[in-house]
């Protein structure tokens, strides 16, 4: 019931504002629209201030520059090619071979261990 009541004010505060501004546009309008631009302007100049103080100094951290790197790196790696192909014959081979070229070593390795020296758990 309280919700009803808190709801239900509301609403009508809502509508006397509505009420106050369609009066105020139409007896005094030169004044109306000086306030609407001097409360914008006011807004504006306290975001600015807002965002300058506290949003602008931080530094990007080390994290987004090496994102922002790996991005970089991964477009120049995708970028497709803008050239014609002049012959279709040509092209594919000349990706075959370039595959082979760039393809890297594995960072995994196998390592070796002693499996002759185990000892058989059976024989126990």
């Amino acid at each position: 019931m309280v919700r009803n009541k808190f709801s239900s004010l509301i609403y009508i505060i809502i509508g006397l504002a509505v009420i106050g501004l369609i009066s105020q546009l139409f007896t005094n309008t030169a004044n109306f629209f000086m306030n609407i631009v001097v409360m914008v302007g006011f807004g504006l100049a306290i975001f600015a201030v807002v965002y300058f103080l506290f949003f602008k100094k931080r530094a990007t951290s080390s994290d987004m520059r090496k994102y922002k790197q790996a991005v970089k790196q991964s477009k120049s790696k995708y970028k497709q090619q803008t050239k014609s192909p002049t012959s279709s014959t040509k092209r594919p081979h000349a990706l075959q071979m370039k595959k082979k070229q760039t393809k890297r070593a594995s960072h995994l390795r196998v390592i070796d261990g002693n499996k002759q020296k185990r000892k058989d758990r059976a024989t126990f």
